[in-house]
């Protein structure tokens, strides 16, 4: 019996340790998803995932969790519309990215217009008599409102909200620049810069002569630097210099973006949407002769006519970026992603031209 027993034994010793083996390669496995996939994910899909275990799910509801997030996902996930005076909606980019739990933002004290968006912050103006400007997290529907500014940013103020996620710095920090006209100055533009840091407004010393007309909904940034069309030109301010400068090599259409870490426009030329990154912002004061040019090429797109027909000339880009681009075309809006190179309908919608369009990332952060 012992023989026999002993053969057992050593039949059953194998199994154990392979299921022991088994267990800790799915212990390796849960580890690697948790700590190297989760991160990566929308706040739809993680909102989703807390229902797994008790482990992921105070994983995810963590501080630390939530800021490492908003450091991995920085992906455009959906586009905030919103008609003047109107609700906003969000047209999600793919039926699977985008979760809010209240697109109308009816979270906040009041009914808002949505100026700017920045890696999943949203800067608001109130419809109010005191025009309050908001900050908030639509995913989280946490809000802060701002003091009130310095200068008078008229009635659809050229804002531009600035948040850059930091790996060090858990403390929520953002900038929002409003470039306003003059009252002292004709054909001026000053600025005026709240910092969350500080916690007010404060109006910068630089003052740009010779812009023109400020367009409101065209504000970007990039590195730093904010940009926004003009009639006739590129308005440019850098914050961290507190310096502006006009663009004056551009033609008056197209969008502006940011594309491999550069400023770029994009344009509509025939059945092509055309793709300049900037290469050169001081090309105006290189010498008589110089081939160095200001813009160059970087993309010429085609949509896939299966897809989006015979529209070509009705193409109005809304937004792009390095992985999207978002095309408005005959009540259809096309998506364009520039890695897979497919285009794929997003949504029917009708009355794009009064509408702005303000992309979203759909991520944890917290204010």
């Amino acid at each position: 019996m012992s023989v026999e027993r002993a053969i057992m034994d050593r039949g059953k010793r194998p199994g154990r340790s392979l299921a022991a083996r088994n267990n800790q390669i799915y212990m390796d496995l849960k580890d690697i998803v948790r700590e190297h996939a989760l991160p990566f994910l929308p706040a739809k899909s993680l909102f989703r995932f807390t229902t797994v275990c008790r482990d992921w799910r105070l994983q995810i509801s963590s501080p630390f969790f939530a800021h490492n997030q908003s450091l991995s996902c920085r992906s455009t996930s959906g586009l905030f519309l919103q008609t003047p005076g109107g609700s906003p909606s969000l047209l999600p980019i793919g039926a699977n990215f985008c979760g809010v739990p209240d697109p109308f933002l009816r979270f906040l004290p009041e009914p808002v217009d949505i100026r700017s968006s920045s890696n999943g912050l949203l800067c608001c103006q109130g419809h109010g008599a005191d025009k309050a400007y908001y900050i908030c997290n639509p995913v989280t529907q946490q809000w802060k409102k701002l003091p009130k500014s310095n200068a008078n940013h008229g009635s659809d103020p050229a804002v531009v909200l600035l948040f850059d996620p930091s790996l060090l710095n858990f403390v929520v920090e953002y900038k929002i620049i409003c470039a306003f006209p003059s009252t002292d100055f004709g054909e001026a533009t000053e600025f005026e810069i709240y910092s969350s840091k500080e916690g007010s407004w404060e109006i910068a010393g630089e003052i740009c002569f010779g812009a023109r007309r400020v367009i409101p909904k065209s504000g970007v940034h990039v590195n730093g630097v904010v940009y926004w069309m003009t009639t006739g030109s590129i308005l440019a301010f850098d914050l961290t210099k507190e310096r502006s400068q006009l663009l004056q090599d551009y033609v008056a259409r197209g969008i502006l973006g940011a594309f491999s870490g550069k400023l770029c426009k994009a344009n509509v030329s025939g059945n092509s949407i055309i793709v300049y990154v900037l290469a050169n912002a001081h090309s105006n004061t290189m010498q008589m002769g110089s081939n160095t040019r200001m813009w160059s090429e970087k993309q010429r797109i085609v949509l896939d006519s299966k897809i989006v027909g015979d529209v070509a000339r009705d193409y109005s880009v809304l937004h792009v970026d390095g992985d999207i681009m978002v095309v408005h075309s005959r009540e259809r809006v096309y998506s364009y992603d520039f890695k897979s190179r497919a285009t794929e309908v997003m949504s029917n919608v009708s009355d794009i031209y009064n509408m702005r369009c303000l992309p979203y990332v759909n991520n944890l952060v917290s204010l």
